[in-house]
């Protein structure tokens, strides 16, 4: 199955801020962001270039391709989907990313990052409405119930994961029991309640081009 390889903290730095896709190492100050706030690579300090206004577009893309974890061709494939669909184009993207079964199972807390809960999803570790999906981009539905199996949950990394997602909080749109390891997807996510760094407006004038 294809997958993203890049390093984790080399994506952080491109875009210049925190993505948090290496779990609790991005809450420390070992995360690379904290010591080398420039782009990767060997001009990555000299790189104060203003970009055109392609690049601006191709950047806000990256960055919403990086955050979620998904290739090219699936962010296109879900962009075209959220373009179909009733309502903003750009709620709609970022609803259909939140809605992956891989992100859900981060947000519960699954895993410590979005590739570890892809990994959990993966290895058959999870349950939709008592059925066993590992299938990382399945779409999950407004009420239904994502649960760890018995074996996942017995996990030390899982149960660490869990503990941190829980001093942290738990977004609205879910219902998490962290002793039960399972919530329930109650609503798909508001616009206001999703990172504000992320400029879906900007993807859509690119694929708009």
């Amino acid at each position: 199955m294809a997958r993203n390889l890049d390093p984790k903290c080399r994506q952080c730095r491109r875009e210049g801020e925190k993505l948090f896709l290496k779990g609790e190492k991005c809450f420390t100050d070992k995360c690379a962001i904290e010591r080398r706030s420039y782009a990767p690579g060997q001009h990555g300090q000299k790189s104060g270039a203003r970009l055109s206004d392609y690049g601006v577009h191709l950047r806000a893309k990256q960055k919403i391709r990086r955050v979620y974890g998904v290739l090219e061709g699936q962010f296109r494939k879900t962009f075209f989907e959220a373009e179909r669909k009733k309502g903003q184009t750009g709620e709609n993207l970022l609803q259909l990313l939140e809605s992956r079964l891989d992100s859900v199972a981060y947000r519960m807390g699954f895993g410590a990052s979005r590739a570890e809960s892809r990994q959990v999803v993966r290895h058959n570790g999870v349950l939709v409405n008592g059925k066993r999906v590992n299938i990382p981009s399945y779409q999950v539905k407004p009420g239904d119930v994502v649960q760890l199996t018995d074996r996942a949950r017995g996990s030390l990394r899982v149960k660490a994961a869990l503990e941190a997602a829980e001093s942290r909080g738990f977004p609205e749109w879910l219902a998490v029991d962290v002793k039960e390891g399972k919530g329930t997807f109650k609503a798909l996510p508001q616009r206001s309640e999703l990172p504000s760094t992320l400029n879906e407006g900007l993807v859509i004038e690119l694929y708009s081009k």
